[in-house]
C-alpha cells in the first residue's frame, strides 16, 4: 500500500506502517536525537527540540550532550548562557525551559499570555499580590536589572525589600516567572559557587533585562506561529498526538488543531491505540536495535516530559509507577523505562545507583557500563555504577 499523501493525511488517514507502542517510543528516541542522530551541538540540539525543560541544569546539560556530535561540557552551557545564545526562563508550561534566543521571542509571545494571565491568577489569588502591586514590584526589578546586570534571586529580593516592597519564597519566585513571559527579563550569567566536601560547586541562576538580547519574530502573525509551532514541535518529538502538543505548549485544543490543520501539508500522520500520531513526512518506526542501546537520563528529559497524552509508550510492559514519580533518574533500555536511576555527584566522582525492573542481560549490562562512562566523562569524574540485584 503507497504512502499516504501529506496533504490527505488526517484523522481518518490509514497508516502504511504497522505500530506498536514501542516501536512509536524507537521512533521518538531517533527524533529526540538519543538514538543514531544527533545534532552538531548543543544549541543545535536545543533548536531541533524547540524546548528544553530545564528544572535542573546540571542534568539538562546532560541531556544535550547526549544529543550533540560536540558534547556540551558544563563550562561551555555556562558560555552559552551568558552570552545569551541561551536563555534559561520560563516559558511554554510554568515551568524552566532552554530556549535559543532566536525561537524565544515568538514562542512567548504566542504561548506566554494565557500562562501568564494563569500565573497573574496564582499571584492574586494565592499569594496575595493584587495587579498594582504585582506592577510596581516589577518596575522595581526591572530599574535593578538595568542598573546592574546578572542579579540573583535573593539580591532581587533585596532590591524589593530596600524599596519598601518586600517579597521572598514563593511570592518572589512567581513574580519573577510572571516578569519572565512577559519578555522582560530572561536569564543572565550563571555564578559559579564553590565545591564542597559533599559535592561540586554549583552555578546560581542569575537574570538579565530582554532588551536587546532577543531575535525579531520570523513569523508575520500568529497563525503562522502556530503552524511553526505544530511543525516544529512533531518534527522534534514525534510521533505525537494533539494533545501532547496541547499539554507540552498549554495552548487549548482548538489552537492545536488550528496548527496542525496550517501545516498539515508537511506533516504525515498515522491511527495507533485510538489516536492520530503526527511525524514527518517520509519517516518509519526504525528497527529493532542489533545490540541493546541504554540511557541514563532524567526524568524531566523531553523524551519523557514532551508528552502527556502518549507518553506511556515508553513503558509498555507497565513496570514504571504512575502517579507519584519514584526517582528522578530513569533507566532507558532500547527506548523502554527498564529501572530507576539515583545520581550522586561529588568532586572527584559521580556515583549511579541503578535499579533495574527485570533482570539485566549481559549485552545490556555492557551498554549500561558504557552509558555511565561517557556520562562520568561529561562531567569530568570517574564513574561509580551500581547495579541492584547484580
Amino acid at each position: 500500500m503507497p504512502a499516504s499523501c501529506a496533504c490527505c493525511a488526517g484523522p481518518e488517514a490509514v497508516s502504511p506502517h504497522a505500530v506498536d507502542d514501542r516501536a512509536v517510543a524507537r521512533w521518538r528516541f531517533r527524533t529526540q536525537l538519543l538514538d543514531g542522530r544527533s545534532a552538531p551541538d548543543g544549541p543545535a540540539a536545543v533548536r531541533s527540540l524547540l524546548a528544553v525543560q530545564a528544572e535542573n541544569l546540571d542534568q539538562t546539560g546532560w541531556a544535550l550532550a547526549s544529543r550533540s556530535a560536540a558534547g556540551l561540557p558544563p563550562a561551555t552551557m555556562a558560555g552559552l548562557l551568558a552570552d545569551g545564545t541561551l536563555v534559561r526562563t520560563h516559558v511554554l508550561r510554568p515551568t524552566w525551559h532552554l530556549v535559543h534566543r532566536a525561537d524565544l521571542r515568538w514562542l512567548l509571545e504566542l504561548t506566554g499570555p494565557r500562562v501568564r494571565r494563569q500565573v497573574g491568577r496564582q499571584l492574586e489569588r494565592d499569594l496575595g499580590l493584587d495587579p498594582a502591586t504585582v506592577a510596581a514590584c516589577t518596575d522595581v526589578v526591572l530599574a535593578a536589572l538595568a542598573e546592574t546586570p546578572d542579579l540573583t534571586r535573593d539580591e532581587l529580593g533585596a532590591a524589593l525589600e530596600w524599596a519598601g516592597r518586600p517579597l521572598d519564597g514563593m511570592r518572589l519566585m512567581v513574580l519573577l516567572a510572571h516578569a519572565e513571559m512577559g519578555l522582560h527579563l530572561g536569564s543572565g550569567t550563571p555564578r559559579p559557587e564553590p565545591a564542597t566536601a559533599t559535592g561540586t560547586g554549583s552555578a546560581t541562576q542569575t537574570y538579565r533585562l530582554l532588551d536587546g538580547r532577543l531575535d525579531p519574530s520570523p513569523h508575520a502573525d500568529r497563525d503562522e506561529a502556530l503552524a511553526a509551532l505544530t511543525r516544529r514541535y512533531v518534527l522534534g518529538h514525534g510521533p505525537a498526538t494533539e494533545r501532547d502538543l496541547a499539554y507540552w505548549a498549554t495552548l487549548t485544543l482548538t489552537d492545536v488543531r488550528a496548527g496542525i490543520a496550517s501545516a498539515a501539508a508537511e506533516l504525515e500522520s498515522f491511527e495507533h491505540d485510538g489516536r492520530t500520531f503526527w511525524h514527518a513526512p517520509g519517516e518509519t518506526p526504525p528497527p529493532r536495535p542489533r545490540t541493546p542501546r541504554v540511557h541514563l537520563l532524567h526524568l524531566l528529559d523531553e523524551w519523557y516530559r514532551g508528552h502527556q497524552d502518549s507518553r506511556l509508550v515508553v513503558d509498555a510492559d507497565g513496570l514504571h509507577p504512575v502517579g507519584r514519580e519514584p526517582s528522578i533518574g530513569l533507566l532507558a533500555v532500547d527506548a523502554q523505562i527498564a529501572g530507576t536511576v539515583r545520581r550522586t555527584v561529588r568532586p572527584a566522582s559521580v556515583a549511579f545507583d541503578v535499579t533495574p525492573y527485570r533482570p539485566l542481560t549481559a549485552a545490556e549490562r555492557r551498554a549500561l557500563d558504557e552509558e555511565a562512562a561517557r556520562y562520568g566523562a561529561h562531567l569530568e569524574r570517574t564513574p561509580v555504577l551500581t547495579v541492584a540485584g547484580g
